[in-house]
Order: structure tokens, then C-alpha cells, then sequence
């Protein structure tokens, strides 16, 4: 296993740092520059909220208009199809979108992407996630490095190591087979791994996949107390391995691999997906048992490389790579298809649409499939931490609302939970529905036709809606007396012409997974561009880590709360309160 973490057993880098930017002799085009047409842009924009104000589609007299309304506002990419006719827009509406994404300048933005151009800008870094699935292939090459090389080479280091894993060739210290892996990172380094494992339960047939990230203790004692230390490793996910979540998480870990089978062990029983080879070696880990990865990949799109470790020890290396290609194709289907066809960008013009236009705060991802259940806290990162943002490229605030806020459950669980707001609530949700045309378990066909029916009811219902006539009707068609009826009536009204989105796809496998969390990830792109601001940075979660470092000894009582403001001193003295009553009895 010498070298399997893509690291000479001699030390040295896990990988070959790409250079991007000025300094590497290239020049990035920046967004004011980049076939953009602002004032077109504010033109088309100003059009098109005065189409939403004084002829607001009603998409239900749409349908009964137009009969190929569906087949006009709904695209497919092989057997996935996105259906968007239910949403309150029109072939003008669809028109003016596409101009204003050429407008925004989209298709030499993404093109700038996937060429490696430094597009997030306040870093000062290319956007490459988008290499990770295509490894192998000789692009980009970033001044003359191909960088397509480095991703095959961690990828076939990962196999590697997953294949010792999985069969029993890497075993433990005492010479007992891995059962069980235990994940800790937090962020990009936990969401979407997380996400992935349950996505492909059916397809786990190595060790079980465990993952803790928060720095509560009660997540990391819960998961090791149903564990033998003699049959787990536990990857430590940490680009710096100074994240403090998953430093201290780890070192709980190390001593507890430590306390049962002695300090010698921990290079049997601990890998890393770091950069920082010095301090993955003091904690006691191999220099083969680092994988590496690159600062062209953000956190949030990090799961398609080594990220992904825990992911392919459960499933396989072939699995793994299996969704990276789904994926891959996804990325050729936005780089190729004309607009009018073109699933992200379709995706991404509504969205923003619905949040720019319309004025809805919120969407709803709704996936009908249990396996999909982390899907919608995955995309709430991706999507918040991307397009969360207030300040435009030129560093000047924004001019429109950006980034809604994303969230949601699997149906049918969420029908029971907060699909009353969604139906007759004051604010409309947009809702996007995920659902495969077919499931898992043939014997359990039964089942999955009433989730199906579920999931096409609720879409048709917030559609269609009932009035107070109707609503009328169908009580009385009951037997019930005209006084109880005038009372309860308004009570069974639905607005309806509330939007949803459909998206449909055969079944739920490695290669429709890869597909669909990319096609989100474009999506996000997208509308982006259109928001005028960089979707690749997070600073928004800095302020609130360095208070934390400076809070910690205040909270521990070895520092006083001067020049706290009151409430933080305030509450500070009650945890310190409540801790010595505690401590008393």
C-alpha cells in the first residue's frame, strides 16, 4: 500500500499546486467585461417585472388554453426531465430569460469555468470541481500543467485504498478487517458525503459509513459507543487540519483508539484527506494513507475526489467512479445544449426568476425518495453558501434580491409537516419535486405508485388549488347542513397558481445521482451570473469563528466578559451560574 494516498512514501506534496491568476501569466476577463451587457440586462429585468405586475400568468387557465403547454415548457436530458409548465410563466416570459442570460454575459462565464479562468475572484482561484469527474481527460491545462493527471492519480490512490479496505488486505492493528469507517469533517468535508451514502444505501457492500461533524461531543460519543476500535478507521477530513470542529472531534477519536489498543495504532486505524502533510504526520498518520486535493475545489463541491473516501469504501471504487460519470455527463449537457433545451441553465433562469421577479424568499426541495433525505440540507449549503451573498463583483452592493433560502424533507413525510403553509400559507414557496419513475425494491412496487401518486398530487394541487364554489360543492355533496357549510367553506379554500417544479428521471443510481447533484451545482451557477456576484467564496462564515477563538477562554472562565457587549456578558454569566449550581449538588 506504499503510496496508495497519491504521497511519495518519502513525503512531499499530495498534490501539484495549480498556479491561477495574474500572477500565473493569465489574464481573467472580469464579469464588466466578459460579454456583458449591463444596461440590456436592467432593460430586459425592468420588462420583466412589468410583465409579472400587470399580466401575471395564471397557469391554470394556461393549461386549459394551451394544450401543448407541457410539451413547450419542459426539456429532457436522456431519460431526465425537467417540467417547469406549472410555474406562472409563458413562452414571452421563457424569451426574455434566455435574452437576459445572454445578457449577463452565462455562456462565456461558464465557458471561462470550465477552461480554468480564475472566476472566483475575491480568491483569486479557477472553479474546477468540474475536473474531478472527468479524470483522465487533458482539461484544462492550466499553464502547461495537465491537471487532468493529478485527479487521476488521487482517484486511482483512493481505489486503491478502498479496495484494501473493502477486502482485507488493510487490515487493523490487531489484524482484524475494517467493519466500520468513521467520517469527521464538517461543512463540504460532511454534507455531501453524508448526502451520497444514504442516496446509494442499495449499492453498500463494504464497511459501514459513519460521519460526525458537529463540535457538540454527544455527536462523536454516540457514534463511537456502538463501535470496536479494533475494526474502524477513521478518516480525518480537513483541507488545513486545523478546522477546530474537526481537530478536536479527532483527537476525541484518537484517544479512544488509543486508550483501547495503545498509540501505535493510530497508523493502522486513522487516514486523512488533507494538504497539511507536516501536521497529518504529528498526529500520527502515514504519508500513504493522504489524499490529497486542490484549492480549485470549494468544500461544497468537494465530494467528487478524495472527499468522497468513505463514500467509495462503502460502495466500490466502480460505483464511485460510476457517479462521477453521470456527472461528467451532466457537465457536457450544460457546456453543449442550446438554451431553449438546456437543463441547469432552464433550471437556473426560473429560480431566478422566482426569486428576483416574483419576490419569493424561500423554495422547497421536495425529493420523493427516502434514500434522498440529506438532499435538500446538501443543497441548502450549496446554494446559501454560494449565492448568500450582498455584494456584486465589482464590489459594489447588489441591485436585486440574491439567494433564497433552501430547504425541505422528503415527501411524503413533509405532507405531514409543513405542506399546509406551502398550499394555503400568505407567502408562496416555490417547490421543486424530485422523483424516479421507478424503485428499488420490485417487490415493493405497491409502495412506490402511491408515492408517485403522492408526488403528482401535491404538484397538480398547488397548481390547480379550489375555489370557494367548489369547496361549497363538494361539502353539501356530503350531507352537510348549509349553516356548516357557510362556516367551514372558507376554510377549504386553496389559492392555487402556486409553482412547482418537476424533476423525473428513471431510478435512483450512482450515474442519476452524479447527474442530479450536478446539475444543482450548474444551477447555482447560474443564477449566480445572473445575481452579478461570485458564487465560489464563503466569507460570510469568518466573523462568526474568529468571535468564537475569543470566546472560548470567557466561556471556560479564565477570561472576564469586559467589553462584551451586555447580552453576550449577560449570557455568559448564566452558563457560568447555571455550571456552579450544577457542580454544587
Amino acid at each position: 500500500m506504499a503510496g496508495a494516498g497519491g504521497v511519495p512514501p518519502t513525503g512531499g506534496t499530495p498534490y501539484i499546486p495549480i498556479r491561477t491568476g495574474p500572477a500565473a501569466g493569465r489574464l481573467f476577463v472580469p464579469s464588466s467585461e466578459m460579454s456583458v451587457d449591463r444596461s440590456a440586462f436592467d432593460r430586459i429585468l425592468a420588462e420583466l417585472r412589468q410583465r409579472h405586475s400587470t399580466g401575471k400568468v395564471d397557469a391554470r387557465a394556461a393549461f386549459r388554453a394551451d394544450p401543448r403547454r407541457f410539451a413547450r415548457l419542459s426539456a429532457t436530458d436522456g431519460d431526465m426531465l425537467l417540467d417547469w409548465s406549472k410555474c406562472a410563466v409563458d413562452d414571452a416570459t421563457m424569451d426574455l430569460l434566455g435574452k437576459l442570460a445572454a445578457a449577463a454575459g452565462m455562456e462565456a462565464r461558464r465557458d471561462a469555468m470550465f477552461a480554468g479562468a480564475p472566476i472566483n475572484v475575491t480568491e483569486d482561484r479557477a472553479v474546477l470541481h468540474t475536473a474531478l469527474r472527468a479524470p483522465g481527460r487533458h482539461e484544462p491545462d492550466i499553464d502547461g500543467h495537465d491537471i487532468g493527471a493529478d485527479v487521476a492519480s488521487v482517484l486511482d490512490a483512493m481505489s486503491a485504498f478502498a479496495n484494501a479496505i473493502r477486502s482485507g488486505e488493510a487490515r487493523g492493528a490487531t489484524g482484524k478487517a475494517i467493519t466500520d469507517i468513521v467520517n469527521i469533517g464538517i461543512g463540504g468535508s460532511d454534507l455531501g458525503p453524508v448526502m451520497v451514502t444514504l442516496a446509494l444505501a442499495p449499492w453498500h457492500d463494504g464497511p459501514r459509513a459513519h460521519y460526525v461533524s458537529n463540535i457538540d461531543g454527544a455527536h462523536i460519543h454516540d457514534t463511537l459507543k456502538g463501535l470496536d476500535p479494533e475494526t474502524t478507521l477513521v478518516i480525518v477530513a480537513s483541507k488545513t487540519f486545523t478546522t477546530v470542529e474537526t481537530m478536536t472531534n479527532a483527537r476525541t477519536a484518537k484517544s479512544w483508539i488509543e486508550k483501547a489498543l495503545g498509540k501505535e495504532a493510530v497508523a493502522h486505524h486513522f487516514a486523512a484527506v488533507s494538504t497539511a502533510l507536516d501536521l497529518v504526520a504529528a498526529f500520527g498518520i502515514t504519508p500513504e494513507r493522504v489524499f490529497g486535493f486542490w484549492d480549485w475545489v470549494g468544500g461544497r463541491y468537494s465530494v467528487w475526489g478524495a472527499i468522497g473516501l468513505p463514500v467509495m469504501i462503502a460502495i466500490g471504487p466502480q460505483r464511485f467512479r460510476d457517479m462521477l460519470a453521470g456527472a461528467h455527463e451532466m457537465d457536457t449537457h450544460f457546456r453543449t445544449a442550446p438554451l431553449s433545451s438546456n437543463l441547469p441553465a432552464l433550471l437556473g433562469l426560473v429560480g431566478w426568476w422566482h426569486r428576483v421577479v416574483c419576490g419569493y424568499p424561500s423554495r422547497a426541495v421536495i425529493p420523493y425518495d427516502q434514500r434522498l433525505s440529506r438532499l435538500p440540507a446538501y443543497l441548502q449549503q450549496l446554494d446559501m453558501e454560494s449565492n448568500g451573498k450582498s455584494t456584486s463583483l465589482d464590489g459594489t452592493p447588489v441591485t436585486t434580491p440574491t439567494g433564497p433560502l433552501v430547504w425541505g424533507e422528503p415527501g411524503t413525510n413533509g405532507q405531514h409537516a409543513f405542506f399546509q403553509l406551502l398550499h394555503q400559507g400568505t407567502d408562496i414557496i416555490p417547490v421543486e419535486f424530485l422523483v424516479a419513475a421507478n424503485g428499488h425494491e420490485p417487490e415493493l412496487r405497491h409502495q412506490h405508485d402511491l408515492l408517485l401518486a403522492n408526488c403528482l398530487a401535491q404538484s397538480e394541487a398547488l397548481m390547480k388549488g379550489r375555489t370557494l364554489e367548489e369547496a361549497r360543492a363538494q361539502m353539501l355533496a356530503k350531507g352537510m347542513d348549509l349553516a356548516k357549510v357557510d362556516r367551514i367553506a372558507p376554510h377549504r379554500v386553496f389559492s392555487g397558481n402556486r409553482p412547482s417544479i418537476t424533476i423525473l428521471y428513471r431510478s435512483l443510481d450512482p450515474a442519476t445521482l452524479g447527474r442530479l447533484v450536478a446539475l444543482y451545482e450548474h444551477r447555482v451557477f447560474v443564477e449566480g451570473v445572473l445575481y452579478n456576484i461570485n458564487s465560489f467564496d464563503q466569507w460570510g462564515v469568518e466573523l462568526g469563528k474568529e468571535l468564537a477563538t475569543q470566546l472560548l477562554p470567557v466561556v471556560e472562565g479564565k477570561e472576564n466578559a469586559a467589553g462584551r457587549d451586555a447580552s453576550t456578558a449577560g449570557l455568559v454569566k448564566h452558563i457560568l451560574g447555571l455550571r456552579e449550581k450544577q457542580g454544587a449538588s
